[in-house]
């Protein structure tokens, strides 16, 4: 008999302007991109409110259950880059039947792929050819955000943090 465990169903990297920079379905032809991109919108709130109150720690935690399947965790940078993952509880389907079947996971769970999301994208600014996106000065022109991510490096990045993290993995 085959048990469901929790997966990844996508990694997102949200800019300081709460711009996407970056949004990745897992797997990518079973998600709707419209439908992620609304949750993804709905998170930015809960991120500012909990802004004042965090202090050197960079998780966010849940952010949001948006049914008994999806939750979505976050992460936010020194310099107010946000990530975002969102935690299907049904993603993949284990043949073990001695599987540890959880009933939810920890926000401890998602710190190594937290972790090793904010190591991508270190390299990703180490790319002279990137240019981050700037915040805008009060009274200054209106600077238009950088484009989406393109780097396949990162992408592919990205791509594996996500096939490799389970509940309860060390490292990434």
């Amino acid at each position: 008999m085959a048990s469901r465990l929790p997966g990844i169903a996508c990694i997102s990297v949200i800019g300081k302007q709460n711009n996407p920079l970056l949004i990745s379905l897992f797997p990518q032809e079973q998600r709707d991109p419209l439908e992620f991109s609304f949750l993804l919108s709905s998170c930015l709130d809960i991120f500012e409110t909990r802004a004042p109150f965090k202090t050197a720690d960079q998780d966010f935690g849940l952010l949001q259950a948006v049914d008994e399947r999806l939750a979505m965790y976050g992460w936010q940078t020194n310099t107010r880059v946000k990530f975002v993952i969102v935690v299907d509880m049904a993603a993949r389907v284990s043949r073990d039947t001695k599987a540890n079947v959880a009933a939810g996971i920890r926000d401890a769970d998602l710190k190594p792929a937290f972790r090793a999301i904010q190591a991508a994208y270190i390299n990703l600014l180490r790319n002279p050819f990137y240019t981050p996106d700037e915040p805008v000065a009060p009274g200054s022109e209106q600077k238009v955000p950088s484009a989406q991510i393109t780097s396949p490096a990162f992408v592919k990045e990205i791509r594996r943090i996500a096939e490799v993290w389970v509940p309860g993995i060390a490292a990434i």
